[in-house]
């Protein structure tokens, strides 16, 4: 249940961003419409034009309403670090949910298809070469729902640099394994988080260790559910910043 107000200004003070106005006039962000089958997406991408090149490409995964100002704010925020940013729509165009009922249903349609979540989610990535400023180094990150599309799109093996989880859901579906997964795991997450906890995490872990996944973990002690999220009742300054900053230092090392 989220509360999305987030604002570039607010971003950037509440995760110590030090970005400069000028640098933010340099970004361009605009919609970007692309098709997977026989469906039309409505993304998001953002980027620095007056850089003689980008740092790599970021694919943002959404949480479960959607591709919304929360996203935005990100992919813009990324850009600002040098960063092309491509936030992707799984629901598809004009499907945007407007309720909690619906946020239930438009995910639940995703976790109940794993086929076409998968197909959507690498129709996303395949996407990157059609955008401005898109690079064939990827890094993959997502919140909450976002973040379990990270673990989706990292177990089907597809090629990126790397893949980052903020506050996912961490379960692993029935006929699935970590086998696969090509590139390092980034989790983040919060002690407390009441809709994956600490076994899950762990129950994760051992996967990752056992399919020889290289991977990493941060957990914020304390942090419930949607900590990034500004405006929710979740949200927690510290374990916002801190995943952040690792996020950058996980960016620098897999893209630069």
């Amino acid at each position: 249940m989220r509360l999305k107000t987030l604002t570039t200004s607010l971003c950037s003070l509440a995760l110590a961003v030090s970005v400069s106005a000028t640098a933010y006039a340099e970004i361009v962000a605009e919609p970007h419409v692309y098709q997977v089958g026989e469906m039309n997406f409505k993304g998001y991408v953002a980027y620095n034009e007056n850089l003689p090149a980008t740092r790599g490409t970021v694919l943002i995964v959404h949480d479960w309403d959607g591709l919304t100002e929360y996203e935005m704010r990100r992919a813009e925020m990324l850009a600002a670090q040098g960063y092309t940013a491509f936030a992707i729509d799984v629901y598809g165009e004009g499907r945007l949910p407007t309720s909690l009922e619906e946020n239930r249903a438009r995910s639940g349609e995703m976790y109940s298809n794993r086929s076409a979540f998968q197909q959507r989610l690498q129709g996303a990535l395949d996407e990157v070469t059609n955008i401005a400023g898109g690079t064939d180094d990827v890094v993959v990150i997502g919140y909450c729902f976002g973040g379990a599309g990270v673990l989706e799109l990292a177990r089907t093996g597809a090629e990126t640099e790397g893949y980052v989880s903020f506050h996912g859901g961490l379960g692993l579906p029935d006929g699935q394994n970590y086998n696969n997964v090509a590139a390092p795991v980034m989790l983040q997450h919060g002690s407390a988080d009441p809709v994956s906890g600490m076994s899950d995490l762990a129950a994760l872990i051992d996967d990752l260790q056992a399919a020889g996944v290289e991977h990493s973990a941060q957990i914020h002690g304390g942090a419930r559910h949607a900590f990034t999220v500004h405006g929710s009742g979740d949200y927690d300054l510290e374990a916002d910043q801190a995943s952040w900053h690792a996020l950058l230092g996980f960016l620098s090392e897999r893209l630069d």
